[in-house]
């Protein structure tokens, strides 16, 4: 029996993490504020491409992938930019990313997202359905497809899930179709997820479940968080730009942003971002049924309220550079290629997708600092994980047992 009770709770970040963590605290009856410069849910809560996506355990540190990077970054029709300017900065992350992208370390992150992504559905089922998801949710699965081109890979991945039992029907390209039958037949086969499911708008579910937050009597301050400090032993404190608020614990859940806080902190976590773009297609969500991601392009198509959400590539450039008009036509290219009969598209969209070198997520208490929380790193998988990690953290926070390994998630391995 857990007899201890965390008094007080400040939350950095109000995407679906600070979001989600926010309302497991008030829950079990814990004061919390959320603090953000920005509305809650506006990043990259905004922007994602809405998908539940619990199978999606092989992440990008993999052999194969880093035998294919060259090819790709000289490639203008490519999955993967670099904004050259931003090589010097970049260094340390790729040398840390190269030393991770060994079979051994690819099966660790594998291993280690599998445990969490397992659980992410029934976490998300949860919450949900506290909040009205009419026109939110949509419950049809999503499909991968692939080209003939890169089977081998295709062909480990789905080893890889089969021997950790997650369910997947493979597809051959008539059986895409029949599914999906105003896709062009510009690939061979397929996998179809059947349980899982997506968001037709990430931000409203985000503002509901903000306003549930609220309503359980949260409360959220619209300020920009300039530091954090651990000041006593039970005692914390949040500095913004005009006030200082003391908290008995804090935690840090500002995605991509969060590195410049843990810097502070003196840890040197080596959190970069992979920036992601998508255009809307106004009207033409009617097209696709669900979700399908072109595995060849790196890229994928969203039905939403918005219209039909074309997402994707990794580009590697930092906070500064301005949006690449190249990586927009791309994605209106390979958007084009699976549906020709699109027009032009409505919006321009860039987003930061919080990333470390081993693609796994930071979660648990900063090394030098016990009462200060780290929620952040999740990067193309923060939808998806928003709402376990909002039970994992609160259970940390109020210092429960839990029968899940959460030392892979700690900022130790970097330190």
């Amino acid at each position: 029996m857990n007899n201890y009770k965390c008094n007080s709770v400040g939350i950095v970040g109000a995407g679906i993490q600070g979001v989600c963590i926010g309302l497991q605290l008030i829950k079990k009856k814990i004061p919390v504020t959320i603090f953000d410069k920005n509305d809650p849910g506006s990043m990259s809560s905004y922007g994602n491409a809405g998908h539940f996506s619990p199978y999606a355990v092989v992440q990008l540190n993999r052999p194969d992938v880093i035998y294919d990077i060259p090819k790709m970054l000289l490639s203008s029709y490519g999955p993967l930019a670099l904004k050259w300017n931003y090589i010097p900065k970049m260094i340390p992350w790729i040398l840390k990313y190269l030393k991770s992208s060994t079979k051994k370390s690819m099966m660790h992150t594998t291993r280690y997202m599998h445990q969490i992504l397992d659980l992410s559905l029934d976490a998300y089922d949860e919450i949900l359905s506290e909040i009205d998801t009419t026109n939110l949710v949509e419950r049809r699965g999503i499909i991968y497809v692939w080209t003939n081109k890169n089977l081998k890979s295709r062909k480990m991945e789905i080893k890889i899930r089969n021997d950790l039992g997650i369910k997947q029907r493979l597809l051959n390209k008539e059986e895409v179709l029949e599914l999906e039958p105003n896709l062009s037949p510009v690939f061979d086969a397929g996998v179809i997820y059947d349980y899982a499911y997506h968001a037709r708008d990430p931000k409203e579910i985000t503002k509901k479940l903000f306003e549930l937050f609220l309503k359980s009597g949260g409360e959220f301050k619209k300020k920009e968080v300039i530091s954090v400090e651990q000041t006593r032993y039970n005692q914390t404190q949040i500095k913004t730009n005009s006030e200082k608020f003391k908290f008995e614990k804090i935690v840090l859940a500002s995605g991509a942003f969060s590195k410049k806080l843990t810097d502070q902190l003196g840890e040197k976590i080596p959190l970069d971002t992979e920036r992601g773009y998508h255009v809307h297609y106004k009207n033409m969500d009617h097209l696709l049924k669900r979700p399908v991601i072109f595995l060849d392009r790196g890229f994928g198509m969203t039905p939403m309220n918005q219209g039909l959400r074309a997402v994707g590539t990794v580009e590697l450039g930092g906070f500064d550079n301005p949006i690449s008009k190249k990586r927009i036509d791309y994605i209106d290219k390979c958007a084009k290629e699976l549906l020709p009969q699109l027009g032009d598209y409505h919006d321009e969209w860039l987003g930061f997708r919080p990333t470390l070198p081993d693609f796994l997520p930071i979660i648990g208490p900063s090394l030098k600092n016990k009462n200060i929380i780290y929620a952040f790193g999740h990067h193309h998988l923060g939808w998806t994980l928003g709402a376990i990690t909002g039970k994992i953290v609160s259970g940390i926070v109020n210092e429960e047992k839990t029968n899940l390994d959460l030392s892979p998630y700690s900022s130790a391995r970097f330190n």
